[in-house]
């Protein structure tokens, strides 16, 4: 599809795919299991040709994306991809954005919804989990 750029967070090193207009209104397009960013080759063209900003994250364990430090914990727990979603919207600087994803990256985007409403323009997701209260924080 595009370059693979690399934006750093807390905890990562997350590669991503930029198309359209820098800006544009934001779209970030999450991807699930077991695919990666390639899932929305055929998404993102039509929505930065309408003037989005179109960004597609490879989510954690995933392509490009990197633990920073390579004693943290692997994991998956949705509060930690929730997380990290923030984390990457933070480190772009994005404002208020669309968020659309599936099966994980669905996941995500709702967790990034519940905690930070205010950082969530839309919300589309496609065969989602269920959001659970997690007892134990994630990293």
């Amino acid at each position: 599809m595009g370059e693979v750029l690399t934006v750093r967070t807390r905890t990562l090193e997350i590669g991503y795919e930029a198309h359209g207009n820098p800006g544009g209104t934001p779209v970030v397009l999450l991807h699930g299991f077991p695919d990666d960013a390639h899932a929305f080759d055929h998404v993102a063209p039509p929505l930065a040709a309408a003037g989005c900003r179109v960004l597609v994250p490879y989510l954690r364990g995933y392509g490009p994306t990197r633990f920073l430090d390579p004693q943290e914990p692997r994991m998956a727990q949705q509060a930690a991809i929730g997380q990290d979603l923030l984390e990457f919207m933070a480190a772009l600087g994005l404002a208020p954005a669309a968020l659309a994803g599936y099966d994980w990256g669905g996941r995500a985007a709702c967790i990034a919804a519940i905690l930070a409403p205010e950082r969530v323009r839309a919300l589309v997701t496609i065969g989602g989990y269920n959001v659970q209260n997690t007892v134990t924080p994630a990293a």
